[in-house]
């Protein structure tokens, strides 16, 4: 909600006369009009704390009542299920980045991982591939539950056909005719097991602008020998005297961070299905809390981990109760024994 000042400049004759938030009764010409936002309120910013806990509960306990009622469409009005195939292409997941933390392996091996939790994720919408790009056919998905008065009303419709609380990040992934799923449908991390590799996209952390040593890990020119305030200058852009320029790309300094990045190829080693958190190895892009994109690695040296996963995702109708905690056969289990006496 913001509260709007309009300020209207009218003309009679030469002299010009103004209008503070009023309608001009008279014939006069109008010379222009000037809009702008003096405060910006949120909606329970006049609320006292008392009605914004109340109003934040109920919020909570509506999305998850809405979320209950429709738990799993596919029960009530079954869409067509088709087996895996060599070559199908299952929808991703949309999850929140924890932070890292360390694991062993059984070997005594110790890898970082980065720990995702998928909060909220649901299949919003089906688009068919006339729809889409006219190769191949998507789900639209979204995930993090998110107050309504963040969404504008043509997403709000979408949601409410999918019978899904409004959600903070809205994606698109590319799927293939035979992994379409129902909108509405829950996704959860059992979507993913141990041992898979998958590719994650997200927003790299905004640096600013930077020289290029940092942006490109240029070496920098001699501390001494005469160098005079060049030690971290890129020195000559090359263009010399027959092209007289510099070229296209040429590494320069500029702004460094803040566009989307993709790893590929990251390997998973727990997957935590009470709490829906995937212990993906390495680093992956973003800063803490961000919101990124997971989904099935497109490297055609990982595929061969890709051999009929759940599909086209983990029901918890048919497959039931699965492990807490499912570790990859090269883990060490934190609530094992380290030592043993034999």
């Amino acid at each position: 909600m913001a509260v709007w000042s309009v300020r209207c400049l009218l003309q009679r004759g030469t002299r010009l006369v103004s209008l503070r938030g009023a309608a001009a009764e008279s014939p006069l010409q109008l010379a222009g009009c000037i809009r702008t936002v003096k405060t910006t309120t949120w909606f329970e910013e006049h609320l006292t704390e008392d009605n914004q806990e109340y109003m934040r509960k109920s919020m909570a306990e509506e999305y998850r009542k809405q979320t209950a009622e429709k738990l799993n469409p596919l029960k009530d009005e079954p869409w067509p299920r088709q087996e895996w195939a060599e070559g199908s292409r299952r929808v991703g997941l949309v999850a929140v980045k924890l932070g890292m933390a360390p694991i062993w392996t059984k070997t005594g091996e110790r890898h970082v991982v980065t720990m995702l939790q998928v909060q909220d994720c649901h299949v919003i919408k089906h688009l068919s591939k006339e729809e889409h790009d006219g190769n191949s056919a998507a789900l639209v998905v979204g995930g993090k539950n998110v107050s309504p008065f963040h969404r504008s009303e043509e997403q709000m419709e979408m949601f409410r056909n999918a019978g899904v609380p409004p959600k903070q990040k809205v994606t698109i992934f590319n799927v293939t005719d035979n992994a379409i799923i129902k909108p509405g449908t829950p996704l959860y991390a059992a979507h993913f097991r141990p041992g898979q590799f998958v590719d994650i996209t997200a927003k790299s952390i905004g640096k600013g602008f930077q020289g290029v040593m940092k942006r490109w890990g240029f070496k920098g020119q001699p501390a001494s020998h005469g160098q005079t305030k060049t030690h971290r200058r890129p020195g000559a852009s090359g263009p010399g005297g027959d092209p007289a320029k510099v070229f296209k790309g040429k590494k320069m300094p500029g702004k460094m961070g803040n566009v989307y990045v993709t790893a590929f190829g990251l390997k998973i080693w727990r997957v935590n299905t009470k709490y829906n958190v995937l212990y993906v190895n390495g680093s992956v892009p973003g800063h803490k809390n961000c919101l990124l994109k997971v989904r099935d690695t497109i490297l055609p040296t990982r595929s061969s981990t890709l051999i009929n996963p759940p599909f086209p995702t983990y029901f918890t109708e048919e497959e039931g109760d699965l492990d807490e905690d499912l570790y990859d056969g090269n883990l060490f289990a934190h609530t094992e024994p380290s030592l043993t006496l034999t």
